[in-house]
């Protein structure tokens, strides 16, 4: 996910995002938690970076407004 793909969304697409984003972290948290094998390193970086990117992007377009 790219964050000028982000910033073409809406503020609702982009809380929807955020949603399911930390779904996906949860999810992954409780694999590594039953068994730590089963899930990479990376996968959840990822998931961290992509929250940090949404965030960042919603931040930026409250920025624009005021």
């Amino acid at each position: 996910m790219k964050a000028s793909e982000l910033r073409n969304k809406s503020e609702q697409e982009l809380r929807e995002e955020l949603l399911a984003l930390r779904r996906e972290q949860f999810n992954l948290r409780m694999q590594q938690g039953v068994n730590p094998d089963a899930v990479r390193g990376d996968q959840v970086a990822k998931v961290r970076r992509n929250i940090a990117r949404v965030k960042t992007v919603m931040n930026e377009k409250r920025g624009e407004q005021a």
